[in-house]
């Protein structure tokens, strides 16, 4: 039984990661449990500090929050579940992923800005394994998609959060400007 308000909220977060399919929008745990957002997110933040050297991790992203296994114990998890998935990703595509992923939201005209080339393949190929969506429209003529990363990219590279990826060198964040303004629908 918990002992407190907190440990209660705690509770109730967990569980429900454990059985969501998909990521779970904070404003769904601050509705349901009937404790503001703020609350939320240092539960949340808790729940991420207890999983640390376990074998589950707490993924946060765009509002959202799900639960999964810890990077380090992929390849078991993939062998129990008799995963024989091919993770190799061209080079094409993790030049695309890695602008995408520093500079998102950003559009596939400033993409091939940034690498020299078009890169129509890429971004199919990184859509259709799920690693980017398309996350808003901007305000430029013809009112171009928007590209940035999702959970499975997060799952993919062992990242809890966008924010956990190691900075850019100073160079290259000189080199790269600013990413475009979103108006996300």
């Amino acid at each position: 039984m918990p002992s407190s308000d907190n440990d209660r909220l705690k509770l109730i977060i967990e569980s429900i990661l454990f059985v969501a399919d998909e990521p779970v929008e904070i404003a769904a745990f601050a509705r349901i449990s009937g404790h503001n957002e703020g609350a939320v997110l240092d539960a949340v933040d808790a729940i991420a500090a207890d999983f640390q050297g376990r074998g589950l991790r707490i993924q946060r992203a765009a509002g959202a929050v799900q639960m999964v296994t810890a990077p380090e114990a992929a390849p078991f998890v993939e062998q129990f579940l008799g995963v024989d998935e091919d993770h190799r990703i061209s080079h094409a595509a993790l030049e695309t992923l890695a602008i995408i992923a520093y500079k998102q939201p950003v559009g596939r005209t400033t993409i091939e800005a940034i690498r020299g080339v078009n890169c129509d393949r890429a971004l199919a190929t990184l859509r259709a394994r799920g690693l980017v969506t398309e996350v808003g429209r901007a305000y430029a003529a013809g009112r171009p998609y928007l590209y940035g990363t999702t959970f499975r990219f997060l799952e993919h590279f062992g990242l809890e959060k966008p924010e956990d990826l190691p900075p850019l060198p100073k160079i290259i964040e000189e080199q790269g400007g600013g990413s475009e303004a979103p108006d996300v629908e």
